[in-house]
């Protein structure tokens, strides 16, 4: 009986060593396991494009939006990395039906962001890792507020698309990262995540700058040589996709983007 109680506890003690069983459910909260070097947790994913090379064989839970519940379930995790988006409102429900144990979250700054990195690092079994990623992040974070911050805030038009006009509301992480280059997203007043909206309020906004996505998205800005972004040659592509997934990585981006901003100005009128 003895020797049963010892496996026994053999056994909890290796499952406690080995960490939960987890499977990621939006890429941002994928990258966030890598950066925290837990991806040795990671038993299935959720895909959204790419792969990460690391995670290359990795079993697959589904596509972006629709998630494969049965392979989810054979995979047996312990923990699930939700992204709300990233799965539809009836699968959530599901998956809270199951009592598997979840971890949600949507940061809407970048403070948020770390938070939700050092709960995740916790839940993980790698909170002191966690802890040194977040302070890092911190202090980059101070270093870029203090290095761009402007008496006078650019006004920044985000586009998200031309066809039709979508940009993004002020409880988004991107307008944030907007505020730490001493910029303001001219649509923070709204609630919506990705509000649309008319050519026409853009223009009675007048930005000093319009950022989108690639070139090809700006071509239309051109007919409004009036406009503050057009008459000073603001109309700028944004450096890369980072900013689009909110990880440590995000932190960078936002630095990429801070350093594109920081040659233009206000035209004067």
């Amino acid at each position: 009986m003895r020797a049963f109680f010892v496996a026994v506890l053999l056994s909890i003690g290796a499952f406690a060593e080995a960490g939960p069983r987890v499977i990621s459910l939006g890429p941002s909260m994928t990258e966030i396991v890598l950066e925290l070097e837990a991806d040795d947790l990671l038993v299935g994913v959720l895909d959204s494009g790419e792969r990460p090379q690391r995670l290359k064989d990795l079993p697959s839970v589904g596509r972006y939006g629709q998630l494969d519940m049965e392979h989810l379930l054979a995979l047996k995790p312990d923990l699930l990395l939700l992204w709300p988006g990233s799965v539809p409102p009836a699968q959530r429900d599901q998956l809270r039906q199951l009592g598997i144990a979840t971890f949600s979250s949507e940061p809407h700054d970048l403070e948020q962001l770390i938070e939700q990195i050092q709960a995740i690092a916790v839940r993980l079994g790698r909170a002191e890792q966690g802890q040194r990623y977040a302070e890092r992040l911190r202090e980059r974070l101070a270093e870029l507020r203090e290095r761009y911050r402007r008496e006078q805030p650019l006004k920044v038009f985000y586009q998200v698309w031309d066809q039709p006009l979508y940009t993004l509301g002020g409880r988004q992480v991107v307008s944030d990262a907007l505020a730490v280059c001493g910029a303001r997203n001219v649509f923070a007043d709204l609630e919506q995540p990705a509000p649309q909206v008319s050519v026409e309020s853009v223009l009675a906004r007048d930005p000093d700058v319009i950022l989108a996505g690639d070139a090809a998205q700006l071509a239309g800005w051109k007919a409004w040589p009036k406009l503050s972004a057009v008459a000073g040659g603001h109309l700028l592509v944004v450096p890369d996709k980072g900013l689009e997934r909110p990880s440590g990585q995000m932190i960078e981006a936002t630095a990429r983007l801070c350093a594109l901003l920081v040659s233009t100005a206000p035209v004067s009128r």
